[in-house]
């Protein structure tokens, strides 16, 4: 959607576009939605055909171990939320201890964080499954599973990654300007999205019976 206003100063139309940064990554995040629909769609086909299965095999899920883990990653987004306000406030850096008074690179980090710890107790969740006889290849709700909670997974170590960038670009530059605002809020809807799926998942998986 465009807009046009007057310039107050020659007094011509001046057309105020949408950043074409932030609509080229809403546009890839809707393909991101369609992709994590599709293995949405296999895990419910396969839970229809083997409904018997799966009543067994989700009775191996410690759900206030992965309850507690979501709640880590949803904390997150917040911790991320703020590092936006920061950004958008163009204030890189913190100006005391104070976390009302921190930048975006102090909430970032702890974005960081407490996602890596998220990835860390997937990868402890994985080894107890495997250890009780859970494997990607045992049965068809084995797939399922690590298949959908897999390549989420992934998204949320490419998030990670992406964090590591921004933060590391606002030390780089010698003004935190726009383009750096507009890098950190283009992150951001990616870790929301990536927070989002991972909600969604823990329903289906460990609460819907």
């Amino acid at each position: 959607m465009t807009t046009t206003s007057i310039s107050p100063s020659v007094g011509a139309p001046v057309v105020n576009r949408p950043n074409t940064v932030a609509v080229g990554t809403i546009v890839w995040l809707g393909s991101e939605v369609m992709f994590f629909a599709g293995l949405f769609a296999i895990y419910f086909t396969l839970r229809s055909t083997s409904p018997g299965l799966w009543e067994s095999q989700a009775n191996l899920h410690n759900i206030w171990f992965s309850g507690i883990n979501t709640t880590i990653l949803v904390l997150s987004s917040f911790a991320c939320q703020f590092g936006v306000f920061a950004a958008e406030r163009l204030q890189p850096r913190r100006t005391s201890w104070k976390p009302t008074d921190w930048g975006m690179v102090e909430w970032f980090f702890v974005t960081y964080v407490m996602g890596a710890i998220f990835v860390v107790g997937q990868v402890f969740e994985y080894a107890t499954l495997v250890s009780e006889g859970l494997t990607l290849s045992s049965d068809s709700y084995g797939s399922a599973f690590y298949l959908a909670t897999g390549f989420h997974g992934i998204h949320v170590i490419a998030g990670l990654i992406a964090f590591l960038f921004i933060i590391g670009r606002a030390y780089a530059v010698k003004n935190f300007g726009h383009k750096e605002a507009t890098s950190a809020i283009v992150v951001s809807y990616y870790w929301h999205f990536v927070d989002v799926v991972w909600v969604g998942l823990f329903c289906i998986i460990y609460i819907l019976k």
